[in-house]
């Protein structure tokens, strides 16, 4: 379980009210623990109360069938105007964006790969001018007419 801090008690009285089943279950208990510790938090809870009482009896306004009507076609309208235009700058610039990332991983890719395996590489030719015996590479490669 966390600690709370007044601070954070508040933050939350504000985000959620003073009803604490509406609060993240994870910070619930821990919002009781400090409630009985300090007084300050009662009193956050009080003014939290009185703010949600005030917004509760604020009347519900509801759109009329116009608003309502209106909206829904400007929307339509929106989308239709959005597929005679096409794709917009700011599309074709977030398309270059995207292009211009993935041919800057491929070349770090390459370049980070080449420095990773150079040093393999070298121990290899190192390795195989050591030999006296041909190794099962070369053996291999003579098997098949290389």
């Amino acid at each position: 379980m966390t600690t709370m801090n007044l601070e954070r008690f508040e933050y939350l009285a504000d985000a959620y009210g003073a009803d604490l089943r509406r609060w993240p279950e994870a910070e619930r208990e821990a919002a009781r623990l400090l409630m009985a510790a300090d007084p300050r938090a009662g009193v956050v809870l009080t003014e939290s109360d009185l703010v949600d009482a005030f917004l509760d009896a604020a009347p519900r306004q509801a759109p009329s069938h116009a608003l309502r009507e209106r909206v829904i076609a400007d929307a339509a309208g929106a989308r239709l105007g959005q597929r005679r235009r096409g794709l917009g700058p700011l599309a074709w610039m977030s398309g270059a964006g995207w292009a211009a990332a993935a041919c800057a991983g491929v070349a770090f890719g390459m370049v980070l790969t080449g420095q990773m395996t150079a040093e393999t590489r070298a121990d290899t030719v190192l390795y195989q001018a050591s030999l006296t015996a041909p190794d099962d590479a070369e053996i291999l490669a003579a098997g098949l007419g290389r």
